[in-house]
């Protein structure tokens, strides 16, 4: 029996147009046998005379089809903010910045300031959880180049995941755009850039000299030394002649003189060969590689001293703007928990629906709703979100039009009745209740039109004229005639 009480009831949920317009006609029907039988009254002196027909109006006007949600005002998706304080040297003391209620955050907006550092706003869905640092690579890495690139701050390659130099520069560039320093490198990392370049200044100046003594020693004796190295030989010469010359002869000075010009000529020969500059060229060598191990060093020392990016700095927030629903801190007191709650920047509606009636709802479709104050004010459906099971109903949620900022605040949190025109005619149509469409031969569709007098009952003159439906709306049926004329405010029988 459960089971089809159930069933009964599922019937009536899937056909609730159906029954509406059953309804209505039915009700029509028995107000038109109300009247006839107890309102018009019997001629004096006469027998009561037969029931009269229960006819209604042809009506001419438009014709609309609502649903009907009662759909709670509200922000969405809040979310606790919570600042990381794990790599503050010392207490986490609140500063500055706090934010006042109803503050919106967008891209580059500081959120707070604890110990004297901000607390940057910038788009993303990954909380920070490490501070980014030179040659780190990742998803968090990713997410910060394409958010402040988002936010209008060059950062190189945005689909690269390394932090590389251009990274670090974003840093810079995204405090100097929120009016902070940058973070600098401790002491240590200044300290080894310092010590680098002197090393790189050292083994500069020994390259230099090693590279001048090699090229001192391979460009080959002077032209002076040659002209000495010859005049030496000439003048051996010379005194070898002049000893050989004289009478009688002294062997022992000839051949004395003899050698000396061999060895001047020995002497100006090894001037004539290329220098041995091995040793130079082994000292500009070593003075070589020993530069190139100051540069890397110097070059390392310098990437370890890049800005780096804090997690505690960084406040990454989808859905921006957000809009700050309370402050939990102020100025001066330690940060312990949530700093803050925000929320969606943009009050929204929502509500359960009726899945038929969520069958005839759309995206984008129009909807109504009235403003605390009277006003009727429009809104869009923004999404529509079927229930979890078969027994939950779908979940209709609504962007409003722009709403002023008291508009807003007094809309918040209330309850509002939204109407969703689902159906309408283009302009005035003829219409009927339901219950006044018959079914003709052939399948066609008709009306019953009253010429005479309706409380004639059944010898009143009635013709017949078939119509064409269209929207059905309220108990009522759009009609138009294919087979006779039918105009406003003629009677048509709805019950006999």
């Amino acid at each position: 029996m459960s089971g089809r009480l159930r069933s009964l009831g599922v019937l009536l949920r899937q056909n609730r147009m159906l029954w509406a317009v059953t309804a209505g006609g039915a009700a029509v029907l028995v107000v038109g046998l109300l009247i006839g039988r107890f309102l018009v009254p019997a001629s004096a002196g006469t027998a009561r005379p037969e029931a009269g027909l229960a006819t209604v109006p042809v009506a001419f006007g438009p014709l609309s089809n609502t649903v009907t949600v009662r759909g709670e005002a509200g922000y969405a998706d809040p979310v606790d903010v919570v600042v990381d304080t794990a790599a503050l040297a010392g207490p986490a003391v609140v500063t500055g910045r706090v934010p006042e209620l109803d503050a919106q955050f967008s891209p580059l907006s500081v959120a707070l300031e604890v110990s004297g550092r901000p607390v940057i706003v910038l788009p993303g869905t990954l909380p920070g959880y490490r501070t980014l640092q030179y040659g780190m690579s990742g998803p968090d890495v990713l997410q910060f180049k394409q958010a402040v690139q988002a936010a209008g701050v060059p950062v190189g390659d945005a689909a690269d995941d390394t932090f590389d130099e251009a990274a670090a520069a974003a840093v810079t560039a995204l405090y100097t755009a929120v009016g902070y320093s940058a973070p600098v490198a401790d002491d240590t990392a200044a300290d080894a850039v310092a010590e680098s370049q002197e090393r790189v200044q050292s083994a500069q100046l020994e390259l230099t000299g090693a590279k001048h003594a090699l090229a001192v020693a391979g460009a080959g004796p002077t032209p002076v030394a040659l002209r000495e190295a010859d005049n030496a030989v000439a003048s051996a010469q010379r005194a070898l002649d002049s000893a050989r010359a004289e009478t009688p002869p002294v062997p022992a000075q000839i051949a004395d003189l003899d050698d000396a010009v061999a060895l001047a000529v020995l002497s100006r020969s090894q001037l004539a060969e290329a220098p041995d500059t091995t040793a130079e060229r082994l000292a500009v060598e070593s003075a070589t590689a020993s530069l190139a191990s100051a540069t890397t060093a110097l070059a390392t020392a310098h990437q370890e001293a890049l800005p780096t990016l804090p997690a505690g700095e960084v406040l990454y927030l989808d859905q921006l703007p957000r809009r700050v629903d309370s402050v939990d801190v102020a100025v001066g007191a330690l940060l312990e928990g949530p700093a803050m709650t925000v929320s969606g920047a943009t009050l929204g509606l929502s509500g359960t629906i009726d899945a038929g009636d969520a069958a005839l709802v759309q995206k984008g479709t129009a909807a109504a709703f009235d403003l605390p104050d009277g006003t009727t004010h429009t809104a869009v459906v923004a999404e529509i979100v079927p229930g979890a099971d078969a027994e939950s109903r779908p979940i209709v949620s609504f962007t409003p039009d722009p709403l002023t900022a008291e508009q807003a605040q007094q809309l918040a949190g209330t309850n509002v009745r939204v109407e969703i025109p689902v159906g309408a005619t283009e302009g005035d149509v003829l219409s009927v209740p339901a219950a006044a469409l018959t079914a003709g031969p052939g399948g066609r569709t008709r009306v019953e039109v009253v010429d005479g007098d309706p409380r004639d009952g059944e010898r009143a003159a009635t013709h017949r004229v078939d119509v064409e439906t269209g929207l059905a709306a309220e108990g009522a049926v759009e009609v138009r005639p294919t087979g006779g004329a039918l105009t406003a405010g003629e009677l048509v029988v709805v019950g006999r």
